[in-house]
Parts: C-alpha cells; sequence; structure tokens
C-alpha cells in the first residue's frame, strides 16, 4: 500500500514539473522572437563596451568593481557576457536565457514546498502563480531586468538548500546556501531580506522555533548571523554606490505617505491586473483619504494574521513574507522617478500565493467540497493569469508597441512620451521622435533628457542649430548632465567646430574620467585640427581604459600614419582588424604601407 502511494505522489510530482514547464513555454515563448528595448538594453547591453567584449579577465574584473548603472550586480553583467558570448547582439539569446531562469526559479520553488509541506497541489499553486502572474511579464520579458530572473533563481536555490541543511544541520550543508546566497546578492541588492525569510520559514512551515520561545533570538542569530553579514556587506555597498540621479527628488514625507499606497496598490493588482505599464509615476501629493485609507486597511489586515497566527500560522507566514520583501522597494529610499513596478511584484507575490494556498482550503471543511470547488477556482485563476500575461507579453514585442501602450493608459506622463520618441527615434523616425519629444516638453519644460534626446532628432535631420540650442537647454538645467555634452560635442564637430567640440568633451572627461567615447571622440577632433600628437594621447588613454576598444585602435592607427609612422600605426590597424574593423587594414594594405601577413 505504501509503494502504492508513494508511485502515484512521484507520478503527481513529475505531473505538476511538466505541467509548470509548460504553462511558463506557452506564455512567455513568445518573447525569443522580441528584440531589444530602448529602455535600458542600450545601457546594460548594446552601448556597454565591457559586456560586447565578452567573457574575458578585465570584464570580469569590472563586473565585480563597478557600480555602473546604478547597482552593484556583477552576476547580472557575467550573465550577459555569457550571452554575447554564445550569441552576439541577437536579442532571442537573452530573451531565451531569461525564460529558463524564470523557470528554473519556478521549479525551484515548487520543491521547496513540497519539500517543507509534503502537500504537491498547494504548492503548485503557489508556484504556477509566480510563474504566470501578469505583473511578472516585466522581470520576464525585460533583457535588462535580468537582475530580477537570476536573483529570484538563487534566492530560490538558496531556499531549497537551506531546506536540505535543516534536515541534516552539518557545514557540508551549510555551505552551498551561503555560495548560492551570495549569489543571489550578486545578482539583486534586493535579496538582503532572505536571511529574515528563512527565520520565516523556521516559523512555518518547518516549525524549528522553540515552542516555548526560550533562546529564540540567540538561535537565530547564531544560525544566521553570516548571512546578516553578507546582507550587511551589500546595503553598505549599494548606498556608497548609490548615485544622484537625474531626476527630481521628492520629500521624504511624500516617500513616506506614498509608501503604504503603493503597499496596497500591489495589493489590488495581485487581483485585479489591469493597466499594466512599463512606468507608474511618483505622484506630486497623495491624498490623505489614500494615505489614511492604505495604512487602516495594512493595519486591520497585520492584526488579523496575527491574532489568527496561533491557529494558521500559514496566514502570519504569506503576510509578513509579502510586506518584508516588498519593504525594500516601497521607494522611501528613493531610486529612480517611479512609484512603483511590475516586477517589484515579482518575489513579494509569492507571500499572497502562499495565503491562498494554504488560507482558502480553511474556508471549507469537506475534503469533497474542496475538490469540487477550489480545485476549479484555482485551476480558472491560472488560467486567466496565464492568458491575461500571455496578452500583457505581446507589449513588449518591441518598444514601440510597448510605450504606446503605456501611452494609451496614461496619457498625461511625460516620462512616457519622452520614452516613445526615443523609440521612434531608434527605429529611424525622427519626424514622429520630435512630436512625442515636443508632448513630453509640453508636460514638462523643465525634464532636460527631453531636450537632449530631441536634439539628437534635430540633429537627424539636419537641424544642427536647433539640436545645439536644445543640448544647451539641458546643460542650464542640469550643468552637470554628462550626455548633453557629449552629444553638443558631437554636432560641434559635425559642422566643423572642433574646438567648441573639444571644449565639451573635457567637460564630459571632467565629470567621468571613465568616458572612453569621450577621449575616441576628442582624439579626432585633434586629428582634424591637425594634432596628431595631442588625438595618439586621447587614443592612448581610451585604449587604457578599455583595451578592446577597436574604434581607438583604427584612430590612433590614422594618427601615426598621420605622422608617417607605418611601424606604430600597423600594428594598430591589425588589432582594430582583429576587435572586427578591417577596412583600414585593407585600405593600407592595398597602398603597400603595410606588409600582408
Amino acid at each position: 500500500m505504501s509503494d502504492t502511494i508513494k508511485i502515484t505522489s512521484n507520478r503527481h510530482i513529475g505531473t505538476v514539473y511538466v505541467a509548470l514547464a509548460v504553462l511558463v513555454i506557452a506564455v512567455f515563448a513568445q518573447v525569443a522572437g522580441y528584440g531589444f528595448i530602448i529602455i535600458d538594453d542600450p545601457v546594460y547591453i548594446l552601448s556597454n563596451d565591457h559586456i560586447r567584449s565578452g567573457m574575458t579577465l578585465d570584464g570580469i574584473i569590472w563586473a565585480f568593481t563597478t557600480p555602473y548603472a546604478d547597482l552593484w550586480h556583477p552576476m547580472v553583467w557575467l550573465s550577459f557576457m555569457a550571452d554575447y558570448r554564445l550569441f552576439g547582439l541577437n536579442a532571442g539569446g537573452y530573451h531565451l536565457t531569461n525564460i529558463i531562469l524564470h523557470l528554473g526559479g519556478v521549479l525551484l520553488l515548487f520543491w521547496l514546498f513540497n519539500r517543507m509541506t509534503r502537500s504537491v497541489w498547494r504548492s503548485a499553486f503557489v508556484a504556477a502563480f509566480f510563474a504566470v502572474h501578469p505583473l511578472h511579464v516585466e522581470s520576464v520579458a525585460w533583457i535588462s531586468e535580468r537582475k530580477d530572473v537570476l536573483s529570484a533563481f538563487f534566492w530560490m536555490l538558496t531556499l531549497c538548500l537551506y531546506v536540505y541543511y535543516t534536515e541534516k544541520p552539518v557545514l557540508r550543508r551549510y555551505l552551498p546556501v551561503m555560495f548560492s546566497f551570495a549569489c543571489a546578492l550578486m545578482s539583486k541588492p534586493m535579496a538582503v531580506t532572505l536571511p529574515v525569510i528563512m527565520i520565516l520559514l523556521d516559523y512555518w512551515p518547518l516549525k524549528r522555533l522553540p515552542s516555548d520561545g526560550k533562546n529564540l533570538l540567540l538561535q537565530q542569530l547564531r544560525e544566521k548571523i553570516a548571512f546578516m553579514l553578507l546582507s550587511g556587506i551589500v546595503v553598505v555597498i549599494t548606498f556608497y554606490d548609490l548615485p544622484v540621479p537625474d531626476i527630481k527628488q521628492y520629500p521624504l514625507d511624500l516617500r513616506l505617505a506614498n509608501a503604504p499606497v503603493s503597499f496596497a496598490a500591489y495589493l489590488i493588482k495581485t487581483f485585479w491586473p489591469g493597466n499594466l505599464i512599463v512606468f507608474y509615476p511618483f505622484p506630486g501629493h497623495v491624498p490623505v483619504w489614500q494615505w489614511g485609507g492604505a495604512v487602516l486597511f495594512v493595519l486591520l489586515a497585520s492584526v488579523a494574521v496575527v491574532v489568527k497566527a496561533k491557529q494558521r500560522p500559514c496566514l502570519l507566514a504569506g503576510w509578513l513574507w509579502y510586506a518584508i520583501t516588498l519593504l525594500p522597494v516601497l521607494k522611501i529610499i528613493q531610486i529612480g522617478s517611479d512609484a512603483m513596478a511590475d516586477r517589484y511584484h515579482y518575489l513579494p507575490s509569492i507571500g499572497i500565493s502562499i495565503m491562498l494556498a494554504w488560507g482558502m482550503p480553511l474556508l471549507v471543511k469537506s475534503s469533497a467540497m474542496r475538490k469540487r470547488i477550489l480545485l476549479p477556482a484555482a485551476i480558472v485563476m491560472i488560467a486567466m493569469m496565464a492568458l491575461l500575461a500571455w496578452q500583457q507579453t505581446r507589449y513588449w514585442k518591441n518598444s514601440i508597441a510597448l510605450l504606446q501602450h503605456a501611452v494609451d493608459v496614461k496619457k498625461d506622463v511625460y516620462v512616457l512620451y519622452e520614452s516613445l520618441g526615443h523609440a521612434y527615434y531608434f527605429n529611424g523616425d525622427n519626424r514622429t521622435a520630435l512630436i512625442q519629444y515636443d508632448k513630453a516638453l509640453s508636460l514638462n519644460p523643465d525634464y532636460a533628457p527631453a531636450y537632449v534626446h530631441r536634439g539628437n532628432a534635430y540633429a537627424g535631420t539636419g537641424q544642427d542649430d536647433k539640436a545645439l540650442q536644445d543640448y544647451s537647454a539641458a546643460v542650464r538645467l542640469q550643468p552637470d548632465y554628462i550626455s548633453a555634452y557629449y552629444t553638443r560635442g558631437i554636432v560641434y564637430a559635425g559642422i566643423g567646430e572642433y574646438h567648441a567640440a573639444i571644449a565639451d568633451y573635457n567637460k564630459v572627461i571632467a565629470l567621468d574620467r571613465n568616458h572612453v567615447r569621450a577621449y575616441n571622440s576628442r582624439g579626432i577632433a585633434y586629428l582634424k585640427l591637425d594634432e596628431p600628437r595631442k588625438a595618439i594621447e586621447d587614443f592612448d588613454e581610451a585604449i587604457r581604459r578599455n583595451p578592446d576598444f577597436g574604434v581607438a585602435y583604427n584612430n590612433r592607427a590614422y594618427g601615426y600614419f598621420s605622422q608617417g609612422n607605418h611601424e606604430s600605426g600597423c600594428p594598430d590597424a591589425r588589432k582594430a582588424c582583429a576587435l572586427g574593423d578591417c577596412e583600414l587594414l585593407k585600405a593600407v594594405q592595398r597602398e603597400g604601407r603595410c606588409r600582408r601577413n
């Protein structure tokens, strides 16, 4: 009898794994044919020379030492380097990696709760809820949000290894937990809350906490101290590297008022995931009734689960999972100008699904009624979420579709119009881009990025005077705006105003000593002014800061050839060819200035 039960149980478990995989693939396989998105993808990949150099020793060192793109997450950079090695700039490969990581996290989540609770179908519901909730589309379909799916994968792996450790607490089982947790932290700082979630699982469902409460704090600190130290280190790194963003900074009282409203809004969207967009603007103010209602709701819900904690610990565990994992992204500490984001729901949603999976059956006493009511209801719920997620995923097919949907939903958000204009600009449609930039600036005349991007569109249509006016407007609004100085320098150089271009490049380098493109562009300007010595010094600096910057080798070769120094120019031309640009080498070989190998 026991063998039969075991075989049946194993068959059920295998069926769940297959069903979860089919569910994820059915919803997200379409993104394998999608491209990059103009929001963050150029910064993370397309314009990132370190990623485009592939997996190199210098690249690995850079990944672990840079705060590039605002956060320290070396595992993300390493994963992108690996993707570039495999797929080049074929976006489908990067999307495929995101899908695989998301699926891995889903399967690990099922293993985790099934191992802890021995409840196959409730664990399957939690995993399916996580797999296809519409708010999770952003984390999976957006290549730049690799940090979400990567950190979640290591988050689940850490907890799985932790549960394995709790079954036999020995050092050889403890160390893999530490390693996996370190990987989660190096994927996204949001993982700092994971040690608290471990304690939460000790409470329920592992029931490892002493029933009498004696030595409770000491026991937990002794076992979790190493994890908390790692979290503390990442918190320090994150705050140390936290940039002063090029956005409006909101006062603390507004951020504090927005936090409970966002907390409640995520709950509402959990059950009514409509009008999802890529950017939710920070409110200019929060009405007292809205703030008061959100605070009252959170307090009442918290009191309810605490009162029921002794009889229904699953409810408290789920509620605390949701609250603890959401706390770091409630924007009390402002990073970015958004009030909330779909991707922040990714890990916190697990807490709500725990409450549903283990809480709803408590409302129906009869097991027969549970099968007749709750099982079909759960299947319908997952099916509806999968359908909505599939539809939401379609908006991510390209930048224009994504942002057009966003402005259709929110018609008064200048950031969305500016981003839509940027999408048209990257698509080569400068005239439509200008229309969108104009709309953005009509809503916010002090938004410096819109001036820079409209300037780029003007330059693309040959309206250099208007472009220069926009760049100058941007630096008046934001005197340390690196991109405004750099692009203005490019336009100045394009119209032959090389001294003005050099002045702008000087400003860029003063603001960012590692801006290799500014060194390269300034070197080109010096070549145009017939100052090859200064030009070569700039190309030297660009190459020193990025040894795989092929354009700089090409330009330095030009500088050497202009001095008649073929002995130095030919190796640079060969190096540029090895990095992908062979035009100069072929030309000088035809002229006999460099011998053919």
